[in-house]
């Protein structure tokens, strides 16, 4: 997959794909059914998003709302086969762009598109004024092809990235992983922490949480991916994600014990699974007690995800 973050000046076998278009947050199953719909025999796969995200752009005090980074995107849209992965800057200048003159402007004079797909809510341009029917007449006028894509509903009730951060939230993250067709992940770099796990001969993985949507606090049987370094691999584990309020801390971050592993992977990269949420955090009496019930907590995540 090759990713772009411009839309002028590039090489003739980087245009002419046939784009699925929008956020992406999440990659979930109404994502891939717009991305699956983009697929076509004679052209490139390839993916129009934006980064930051818009709401993200608008709203920059809001409360952290994304599922993925955009690395983790990136990564799950390439186990998708995606070709080309357009990663377009939103700024000022594309924030106030007309519907009309971004499709005229980047889609065709940019990235050379041969057909366009988006899902039968997408919105773009100024004010989010361009609708599905702005792109239809776009690409009739200008030469491309368009597909809209029903939106996805398990049960009848919608697919969205609104519904998998609920689902998060109170601690189910197999219901997410329903409507997303994969673990929901958090991806990122290993970085120093206090190693106190390592202090109870539970080392752990430390990963910063900033800019994503926190699931519910507390202690998690996860699959763990080491995507970079010489220990590359999968893994299983058990995975605290919250303030450790046992140690007056209220910075949220995740702390993940990886089973029969050794080694250090400071500096390295990795992908944690939320796969079962096993309790809510707590404090203890003293640490032999906190010791008993970390191991405890292995051992349900051992069980677990033997069953996965």
């Amino acid at each position: 997959m090759r990713t772009h973050t411009h839309w002028t000046g590039l090489s003739a076998k980087d245009r002419g794909a046939s784009v699925a278009m929008g956020n992406f947050d999440g990659v979930h199953l109404g994502h891939q059914s717009v991305i699956d719909r983009a697929r076509r025999p004679d052209a490139p796969l390839g993916i129009v998003t934006f980064e930051p995200h818009p709401r993200q752009f608008f709203a920059p005090a809001a409360p952290a709302f994304r599922l993925m980074n955009a690395e983790a995107r990136g990564h799950r849209l390439q186990k998708l086969g995606v070709d080309q992965l357009y990663v377009l800057p939103f700024d000022g200048a594309l924030a106030g762009m007309e519907a009309e003159t971004f499709v005229r402007d980047v889609l065709v004079a940019g990235l050379g598109v041969s057909h366009v797909t988006v899902g039968a809510d997408f919105c773009f341009g100024r004010g989010r004024k361009g609708t599905v029917d702005t792109l239809r007449a776009q690409g009739a006028g200008l030469g491309f092809g368009v597909t809209i894509a029903d939106l996805v509903a398990i049960d009848g009730v919608e697919i969205s990235s609104t519904a998998i951060r609920q689902a998060l939230a109170v601690g189910r993250p197999r219901d997410a992983a329903r409507m997303l067709g994969h673990w929901h992940r958090i991806e990122g770099e290993v970085v120093h922490g206090h190693k106190r796990g390592r202090d109870l001969s539970f080392p752990t993985a430390n990963m910063i949480l900033d800019g994503l949507h926190l699931p519910r606090f507390g202690v998690y049987a996860v699959k763990v991916d080491v995507l970079t370094g010489p220990q590359a691999g999968n893994y299983l584990g058990a995975a605290s994600l919250g303030v450790r309020p046992m140690f007056g801390e209220n910075h949220p971050n995740l702390e993940t014990h990886l089973f029969d592993f050794a080694g250090d992977l400071y500096g390295q990269h990795l992908s944690v699974a939320l796969v079962e949420y096993l309790r809510p955090e707590m404090t203890f009496d003293g640490l032999d007690a906190l010791i008993a019930r970390m191991q405890e907590d292995c051992a349900q995540a051992r069980a677990i995800l033997a069953e996965v």
